[in-house]
């Protein structure tokens, strides 16, 4: 073809949409600001402890399995996803504790035997949150669904006949709590707002097609760790001779007459017939293309930005059990924390913790003896905190509230540590103000309206990657990609 495409940003979505358009023929260059590639799916070795420091848990792994036939690859040649026991341990206030097991049965009688909800009430929430997955995913999650084409098709019009049984008009919360009257229940099935940095009080109840994607599918790991995923990509763009240029950092985009593309580094230019941004899309509307007055322009800036996060890696000393690889300690008023983040523009007093422990499936991830904790809470947007503050407050109470709930005490157990918060987030990804998500969903209109992977004002511009359709998380990150990759096939035919 002799085109030529340009990928800024060399996270999930940019290498996997690099790779694909390398095999219909383009001649493709990546663009990555940082030494490491990776983005927010990124690796941290300190003192003998090896972190994933982003995403931490796979659904959907046949969207994983996709993308690698699409390469005509086989995927066990490369990784080995390996499905959890337990998805993720529960822990309350009142001391009560929930495995929320990979197999739904088993979950299903753990919510039973522990809570006041009957397993009726259970299992008809799953058949709901089944019927939003049907009806949605094939329209917004693997395609474009913005295309008129795509709305009057067979299955388009289906979703649209539907339009109920996807329930947006009402929030997560509020849904959750026409299925259960357990506050504890109603709380595990509210965290999958914050799956896309977003409110249950506010998010629409579409998003409850989450529950059934992690239980109905299951949850899964890499056993070499997240990271792996992202090597593997990397030393396939250098067996497809893909141009990877690492600390370089794309300062603008010039756009002429919608057909050249000429991106403009610290020292030199490049020409393209083609952009594909894995930047933030703000970043790159705003910061690149100077653009702060096109309508997509405008309507991604005026959205609400997603949670942004606070984690401590911490080399902890000891082995401990009464924990599993993923961990929630919840906060005691779930409402008054997200007030606190996205109305207030503040940590709660009483952050629900998540803690996950990669050790445990992976022992070379410690040294014998030791497991590394990824802990983080779900904050605001970096707004002008005083983080170095914000990072010792707390530490202290992050610590208190783990030997409340759990009887762990890591006085004098952690040997090493290193923190991210959301203005690291921001530096290093350029994400406006360390949202890891772009927008929340904390609206109809967000929900639903994400930023097309294709320009509407620059025909020649693309995006992938998480703060644009169909949103964040491995799965929907490579359906970004494959959406772009679908876009370049139809432009031939």
């Amino acid at each position: 073809m002799n085109k030529k495409v340009a990928v800024i940003g060399a996270g999930l979505g940019g290498l996997a949409v690099a790779l694909l358009l390398k095999k219909q023929g383009y001649e493709v260059t990546i663009f990555e600001k940082n030494a490491q590639l990776g983005g927010k799916i990124n690796n941290l070795s300190i003192d003998g402890f090896r972190f994933d420091t982003g995403a931490s848990l796979i659904t959907m792994p046949f969207v994983i399995d996709n993308f690698f036939k699409l390469l005509n690859l086989n995927i066990n040649d490369y990784i080995e996803i390996k499905k959890l026991d337990i998805i993720t341990k529960y822990f309350f206030q009142d001391g009560i504790t929930i495995n929320a097991y990979s197999n739904l049965e088993n979950f299903i009688d753990e919510i039973a035997n522990k809570t006041n909800q009957d397993k009726h009430s259970i299992q008809k929430y799953f058949d709901y949150s089944k019927r939003i997955y049907d009806l949605t995913s094939d329209l917004f999650i693997f395609n474009d669904f913005t295309s008129i084409s795509k709305l009057i098709n067979k299955r388009g019009l289906k979703t649209l006949i539907n339009i109920k049984d996807i329930d947006p008009f009402r929030t997560i919360h509020q849904a959750n709590s026409s299925f259960f009257s357990d506050t504890k229940v109603i709380q595990i099935f509210d965290r999958y707002a914050t799956y896309n940095g977003s409110n249950p009080y506010k998010a629409p109840a579409t998003l409850n097609i989450i529950p059934y994607v992690e239980y109905f599918l299951g949850g899964f790991y890499i056993q070499t760790g997240m990271y792996s995923l992202i090597q593997v990509l990397e030393k396939l763009c250098n067996q497809y001779d893909i141009n990877i240029f690492t600390n370089t950092e794309i300062k603008n985009i010039s756009i002429k007459n919608n057909h050249s593309c000429v991106t403009t580094t610290t020292n030199d230019n490049f020409s393209f017939d083609y952009i594909i941004s894995n930047s933030d899309v703000n970043h790159t509307f705003r910061s690149l293309l100077n653009d702060s007055n096109s309508t997509e322009s405008i309507r991604n800036y005026k959205n609400q930005a997603s949670s942004s996060a606070l984690v401590y890696y911490w080399g902890i000393k000891g082995n401990y059990p009464t924990l599993d690889t993923h961990n929630i300690l919840f906060s005691d008023d779930y409402h008054n924390e997200f007030s606190q983040i996205f109305d207030k523009k503040q940590i709660s007093d009483d952050p629900t913790i998540y803690i996950y422990i990669s050790s445990k499936f992976n022992t070379n991830d410690a040294p014998i003896g030791h497991e590394n904790w990824f802990v983080m809470i779900n904050t605001p947007e970096n707004l002008g905190q005083n983080w170095d503050e914000i990072i010792i407050k707390y530490r202290s109470l992050i610590i208190n509230k783990i030997s409340n709930l759990t009887g762990i005490d890591l006085k004098d157990k952690i040997i090493t540590e290193h923190t991210l918060t959301p203005l690291s987030i921001e530096r290093n990804t350029l994400s406006r103000y360390g949202s890891i998500y772009g927008i929340s969903s904390n609206s109809k209109s967000a929900a639903f309206l994400r930023q097309k992977n294709r320009s509407k004002k620059y025909p020649n511009l693309f995006f992938v990657g998480g703060s644009v359709h169909p949103g964040g998380g491995i799965p929907l990150v490579l359906s970004s990609a494959m959406i772009v990759s679908k876009m370049f096939e139809e432009m031939n035919d």
